[in-house]
């Protein structure tokens, strides 16, 4: 048995690895032989740890020291201080922002002292790629557990009594899922994984596989015997080639070891697994879409009923489940549901992972209790908002199918129900947060342009409202909004919903009709004033420089690619108006705050109608 005096956990996530974790090992593994430690210290790369603002990380254990932010030129004095005399290196450690200090254990660090992990129980302590290893952390118990000890019947009273609801969002009760598909009689059923996740800022779903992937494996076993499939696909797009490659190493060594294929664990259960890679496209996040897509043809979702459970892939019943709710399942059916329901709230039960991102100093993907304020994820994770002296302004909550939630909500609990409250949802758990030099209207429009652009087209609501909806957004944003637009946003968001096939199109309107509720003044600004408060929309605002706080540093003139900006060194710099290109760059890199944002000195353009466009 091998024996080592420390186990070096190396991130080698997709953000990680991006950032240097291979020449990180190279060189930690050279310095190691060299050191003559190679036989004492193991290095073991893991996948995502969930701090990847900091990347490539480390957690050394048992000792629990965490180190951020590794580069090659640091590893010989790491190697030094801390395998050869024993004191921990300071410099590559996370420092507490307010008191300037070190902080050297990984559980004292706000960003994961509170968070309670059991989707991402494994995260950053186990090689990826070894079956040994996720076996040692109780992998696969509940699989003989529920193979060998429990009827369907028990496994669906189990997981129905946790209160789970599926984490992909909707948020729709695992159990009574499970219950509907094992009810229909079929010679043939399917156990699907959904792990395409296409909303822009998430990176749940892929931590997990790249991570975990057994403890996705082990949740589809699950519940497949739930529900009575032998078949099983992973979805998962075509984008994410690590967590595809961990998926299918996780199969192969699953069949070679007798948890896949026939006979599982000598149970008399069969359940063979495959993967299928998607394209890219967001509505096969829709699960009928999603079926159409692996039986090749086009990703469009159909009218329901029926319902997946009872006509879903190949027209058998079928059950799909997301990456996050799967690996839930396990740890529920070793602890029980009382266990489960410990966290949370009574409708709200357990934790949800959410991928925290945008203008936030603690980038990266936390697990949290449901009901939790999200105030706490911001601030007390998050770390607050990551540029001095800006304020928070909103948090987009949901992707492109959730809303903006403002600062005046949010000590609202995390929960399904409170969330959608504020016009967001939870969704599959993307989490952006904005700060005070964000242009709301510009927002609406970023999410809506992407919608617009994922519609399958089947239906007409959504292929053709998405677009009419883009387009006043757009001319809002030039500064040719009309008198009545915020009125018809209105009115086109309501009849979208109400008409739409699929959750798309009924989701779509969620950023226009949460930014009109919390920020209609910034809409009234642009259509009205012709003003973009935020300086992001390039026709409605003008940059000035205030002499009074200039300080003649020349950071603003270096940063102007218009060579707008003049002035000598020490003393105040101006803007020459007719060459500023409304670039924000001297907004951002000036210190002392001296650029002022004021309205457009250019009137806008008058919009064109149709039949002007044709006359001229």
């Amino acid at each position: 048995m091998e024996k080592y005096r420390a186990n070096l956990l190396l991130c080698a996530g997709t953000g990680c690895v991006a950032t240097g974790t291979p020449r990180v090992r190279e060189t930690l593994k050279a310095e190691l032989e060299k050191q003559g430690l190679a036989d004492e210290i193991k290095i073991v790369l893991t996948g995502c740890n969930g701090f990847c603002a900091e990347g490539p990380v480390m957690l050394v254990y048992p000792d629990e020291i965490f180190y951020q932010k590794l580069t090659v030129e640091e590893i010989p004095k790491l190697v030094e201080e801390h395998f050869l005399k024993g004191r921990p290196y300071e410099k590559l450690m996370f420092k507490d922002a307010e008191k300037k200090t070190a902080i050297p254990l990984m559980n004292d660090i706000p960003f994961f002292k509170h968070q309670i992990l059991r989707v991402l129980r494994n995260k950053g302590m186990i090689d990826p790629d070894s079956l040994e290893e996720y076996i040692a952390r109780d992998g696969y118990l509940a699989t003989a557990k529920a193979l060998t000890e429990m009827t369907t019947e028990d496994i669906i009273k189990v997981i129905k009594d946790s209160g789970l609801r599926g984490r992909g969002g909707a948020g729709f009760p695992t159990g009574l899922k499970w219950k509907f598909a094992s009810k229909s009689v079929a010679d043939q059923k399917y156990m699907l994984c959904n792990g395409d996740e296409g909303d822009p800022g998430a990176f749940m779903d892929r931590s997990v596989m790249e991570a975990d992937p057994h403890s996705v494996i082990e949740g589809m076993i699950i519940g497949a015997k739930a529900i009575g499939a032998s078949k099983g696909v992973i979805y998962v797009r075509a984008e994410y080639p690590l967590a595809v490659k961990r998926l299918q190493l996780a199969i192969d060594k699953c069949l070679e070891a007798g948890l896949l294929g026939e006979n599982i664990l000598d149970s008399g259960f069969d359940f063979n697994l495959e993967i299928y890679l998607g394209a890219g496209a967001f509505v096969c996040g829709e699960e009928t879409a999603l079926m159409r897509s692996i039986e090749g043809q086009r990703g469009m979702p159909r009218p329901r009923p029926p319902f997946p459970a009872h006509k879903g892939l190949w027209d058998k019943p079928s059950v799909l489940n997301n990456v996050e709710t799967l690996a839930q399942i396990a740890p529920i059916i070793m602890e029980g549901a009382e266990w489960y329901r410990t966290l949370g709230t009574e409708k709200s039960a357990g934790t949800k992972v959410f991928a925290l991102t945008g203008d936030i100093k603690n980038v990266g993907l936390v697990e949290v209790p449901m009901g939790i304020p999200l105030r706490r994820i911001i601030y007390d994770i998050g770390g607050g908002i990551n540029k001095k002296n800006k304020k928070f302004k909103a948090v987009q909550l949901g992707g492109p199918s959730g809303g903006c939630i403002p600062e005046e909500l949010l000590d609202i609990p995390v929960t399904y129900e409170d969330i959608n409250k504020t016009g967001a949802i939870v969704g599959s758990g993307g989490m952006v947060v904005m700060d005070e030099d964000t242009c709301m209207v510009s927002t609406a429009k970023f999410f809506l342009e992407f919608t617009a652009e994922e519609s399958c087209g089947k239906c007409t609501p959504c292929r053709v409202g998405t677009r009419v909806m883009l387009d006043m957004l757009i001319d809002i944003c030039k500064g040719q909004g009309k008198k009545g637009d915020i009125e018809t946003l209105l009115d086109l968001s309501k009849d979208i919903i109400a008409t739409s096939l699929c959750g798309l199109g009924q989701t779509a309107p969620n950023p226009i009709l949460t930014t009109i509720k919390y920020f209609q003044n910034e809409y009234e600004s642009h259509i009205n004033d012709h003003w973009c408060k935020a300086g992001i929309c390039s026709n409605l605002c003008s940059f000035h420089i205030n002499e009074e706080n200039c300080k003649g540093c020349g950071k603003c003139l270096r940063g102007c690619p218009s060579n707008a900006i003049v002035g000598e060194k020490k003393k105040p710099h101006r803007v020459i108006q007719e060459q500023c290109v409304q670039c924000r760059s001297c907004y951002d890199a000036c210190p002392f705050g001296a650029i002022e944002i004021k309205p457009t000195l250019k009137k806008p353009a008058e919009p064109v109608t149709q039949d002007e466009g044709v006359t001229k």
